[in-house]
């Protein structure tokens, strides 16, 4: 009986172990969002009377550790910048340079990102992006105490599919992990 005990209790850990990384696996791939840089205008120059575009965009949306900056583009590059470049438009010494049309960074770690486009004029018109990405240790499903609600296009945010993809991801795993304890405790 005491053998019986220990080998379902080895194989409700390996059981619960397979679930759970299989789980997280399953909630991080589902968490990730490809971002397109000024969604359907794409990154272009914009109007004289719109040069902020890219600025009010990236204030709409919330960037993660995981998701991606997609940029689709014709006869154009993008360059990734230090603060300083990102300020002055200086394409002198950029961090990654592209050009190929359709360019996709992964934003890999927590902290502002700076992408400018290769041409000093388009550039200084609002050709540029700075995205702050957060660290996922920090992000938060309530608000603060006292916070006050987010502007009213926040309901276009891709970032909200991401709290209620991870709650069935949570579900199945409760439902496994229910079933399991089940099984083993049966005679």
């Amino acid at each position: 009986m005491k053998r019986n005990i220990s080998y379902c209790f080895f194989g409700l850990f390996k059981t619960w172990l397979t679930v759970f990384l299989a789980v997280t696996i399953c909630c991080a791939e589902a968490a990730a969002t490809e971002f397109q840089a000024g969604d359907d205008l794409g990154w272009q120059e914009p109007d004289l009377n719109n040069s902020a575009l890219y600025t009010q965009w990236a204030s709409r949306n919330r960037f993660h550790v995981g998701d991606s900056l997609s940029f689709t583009y014709k006869s154009d590059s993008v360059l990734e910048v230090d603060k300083w470049d990102y300020y002055h438009c200086n394409t002198s010494n950029p961090i990654i340079a592209f050009d190929n049309g359709k360019s996709i960074m992964k934003l890999d770690r927590p902290g502002p990102f700076y992408f400018i486009r290769g041409a000093h004029d388009h550039c200084k018109n609002g050709k540029r992006i700075c995205i702050e990405v957060m660290d996922p240790r920090l992000v938060s499903l309530s608000p603060p105490p006292g916070a006050v609600p987010p502007e009213p296009y926040l309901s276009d945010s891709p970032s909200l599919g991401v709290a209620i993809a991870v709650a069935p991801c949570a579900l199945f795993m409760a439902l496994i992990v229910t079933f399991l304890a089940s099984v083993c405790s049966s005679p």
